[in-house]
């Protein structure tokens, strides 16, 4: 029995309103990179389907930036920490850990040799810190601003220069090295609100500022003297929270909340392309990045997209998914076709084909949940039913992909389990909810026990609810009604999760006393056997489709792969997730395991028994 590590669905860009995000680019053009919570991800930038994560940071990361050599990356996080990893290695081994400053970092720039690193934030005693990369010497002091720095960059060709931009509305121009502050821009004469962004021209010649006012400014790259302000009095109509170059210098992006970003020719002043993002809130442009012939821009969705400079109004590719906490997964084939659904705390259901080779995501049309989605299940039907914090139940047709009728409980549900015949069984919080053809027919009130999870048998006739007291509680669907067996199942502790298997033979029911218990339905319930093996609450179940395997995830972020016959014949996934535990688990085939965490990626196993 193994298993291997087949494709990772990176999570999106964590995005704040009205904070701008760092892409940062790897020198090759190849890859870009960005963060999430404790995460930095790395995609290919021809097919972002492509990823790769780094795990080892304490606190959130807030931005990763390539050395111009490409064999390092630096990235800094809340507390005020940087790491500079290894690129080369699967592993990303660490190379240097500093802490220029304690707080937020924002903003890392590198010189072109890879051997010096500034760093700006939001510090206690400082705003900024430029030091060498192998030992933390300082190679120069940043100061002249009075409120956090928001950006920096350094100057690629010798003689080099620096740049800051801080919530003080100014820009900071600095000589070196060592770096010394040599003058402010004004602000009376520049910029009235925050600058956001800072961007020297890869020849060195020009750098641009970015501002919360719209406005973007352009100065000489070696004195720091004003040459133009793009677009004359305004670039924007929104503020402009990032600015990327063009590889030759002659033309740069920026992206604004006035969800446009504009393709600006540097020599002319003019703004070539304005690429019109949407209508929507979340459709602000707060990041961008010009990597080879690749225009990116990063909405306040959090969706990457690719620009097309032949069609300003619509992106030649929108790289979607979750870019909060993923709660709960379950797989679906639709015209020969697999697809795995996702849900995640802000709502969002993610459509995944992972058969495509570019990996494709998508969203339903129409309105969907307004709150965490706690579970979701494919019935008979081909419907996705769906269960969330909202108060409500949705039933979406997965061929119209469009989420239509909705059921409202009366308390919140906590899951929902479907079976034959339209049956559909929601556990409440204190209340089981019979559900048939997508209208409530039975309400169960005054339990004697807290309800915590529920299953449906395949072959109908039978729901099972599991309990806070360690109990399985069975009732029979008799026409519109559920009605108590009497019968009860003992497990170790309060009941997290309870799956049957695809034929109706076993019931499996995972505890908060790290056990894992199958019973034999055929034989009234009998005792099949205990599953021994996480260090940490058994959060959730999904049995194969041989119905001789099933698979369990923990608090401990490991995943097993059990064997029904033999407890002792398993496979353990360690750090299946390396920085929260496993939230959902489905299987795409016999041979392919879906996980989801907290960390809103998805990962997909190619397991062999």
């Amino acid at each position: 029995m193994s298993y291997e590590l087949k494709t990772v669905f990176a999570s999106l860009p964590q995005m704040e309103r009205g904070v701008s995000k760092v892409i940062g680019g790897d020198p090759k053009g190849n890859n870009f990179l960005y963060t999430n919570g404790k995460s930095v991800i790395i995609r290919n930038i021809d097919n972002p389907a492509i990823a790769d994560i780094y795990t080892e940071h304490p606190h959130p990361v807030l931005v990763a930036k390539y050395a111009p050599s490409g064999f390092y990356i630096a990235s800094g996080d809340v507390s005020g920490k940087i790491r500079i990893w290894d690129t080369t290695q699967k592993e990303h081994l660490l190379k240097y850990e500093y802490q220029p400053f304690s707080g937020k970092i924002k903003d890392i720039a590198w010189t072109e040799d890879s051997k010096r690193i500034a760093v700006v934030g939001e510090g206690r005693e400082k705003y900024g810190a430029v030091f060498l990369w192998d030992s933390g010497s300082s190679v120069g002091e940043i100061t002249g601003h009075n409120k956090i720095i928001n950006s920096v960059d350094i100057k690629q060709t010798r003689p080099y220069r620096l740049v800051t931009g801080s919530d003080d509305n100014s820009t900071a121009f600095f000589e070196g090295p060592p770096f010394k502050f040599k003058f402010t821009m004004s602000v009376s004469a520049d910029h009235g609100r925050f600058v956001n962004c800072v961007r020297f021209s890869p020849d060195g010649n020009r750098f641009a500022t970015a501002s919360a006012d719209g406005q973007i400014f352009l100065y000489d790259g070696k004195t720091g003297e004003k040459v133009a302000a793009l677009g004359g009095s305004k670039a924007h109509e929104g503020g402009v929270y990032a600015v990327s170059w063009s590889a030759d210098s002659s033309h740069l992006i920026s992206a604004s909340g006035d969800k446009t970003v504009k393709l600006w020719d540097v020599a002319s002043n003019v703004a070539v392309t304005t690429f019109h993002m949407g209508t929507d809130v979340l459709d602000q442009q707060l990041g961008c990045l010009w990597q080879k012939d690749h225009l990116l821009s990063i909405s306040l969705s959090g969706y990457i997209n690719y620009l097309d400079r032949n069609n300003p109004s619509r992106p030649l590719r929108v790289v979607k998914g979750h870019s909060k906490s993923i709660h709960c997964v379950t797989v679906h084939r639709n015209e020969g076709r697999s697809y795995i659904y996702s849900g995640s705390n802000d709502g969002h259901i993610n459509i995944l084909s992972p058969g495509c080779t570019t990996g494709v995501n998508d969203e339903f049309s129409g309105k969907g949940h307004s709150n965490l989605v706690s579970e979701m299940v494919v019935d008979e039907g081909g419907q996705l039913v769906t269960c969330s914090m909202d108060d409500t139940i949705r039933y979406t047709n997965l061929t119209k992909k469009d989420a239509s009728d909705l059921v409202k409980m009366d308390v919140q549900p906590k899951c929902v389990a479907v079976g034959g015949g339209g049956y559909a069984l929601a556990v409440c919080i204190g209340q089981l909810v019979l559900l048939k053809d997508k209208k409530k027919c039975f309400t169960l009130d005054n339990l004697e026990f807290q309800p915590e999870a529920g299953a449906l048998h395949p072959g109908g006739g039978t729901a099972a609810v599991g309990g806070s007291d360690g109990k399985v509680y069975l009732y029979s669907i008799q026409g519109n009604t559920l009605k108590a067996d009497g019968k009860t199942l003992e497990v170790s502790g309060p009941i997290t999760d309870l799956v049957y298997s695809n034929d109706g033979a076993f019931l499996a029911v995972s505890d908060e006393k790290k056990v894992v218990t199958v019973f034999a339905v055929a034989d009234g319930y009998a005792l099949k056997n205990e599953f021994y093996g996480h260090h940490a609450k058994v959060v959730c179940l999904a049995w194969s489709p041989d119905n001789e395997h099933f698979a369990s995830g923990g608090m401990d972020m490991m995943v097993f792969l059990w064997t029904v016959s033999d407890a002792d014949k398993r496979v353990k996934i360690p750090d299946a997730h390396r920085l929260h535990h496993i939230s959902s688990l489905a299987w795409l085939d016999e041979h392919t395991l879906v996980t989801t965490s907290h960390d809103a990626s998805i990962k997909q196993w190619t397991v062999k028994f």
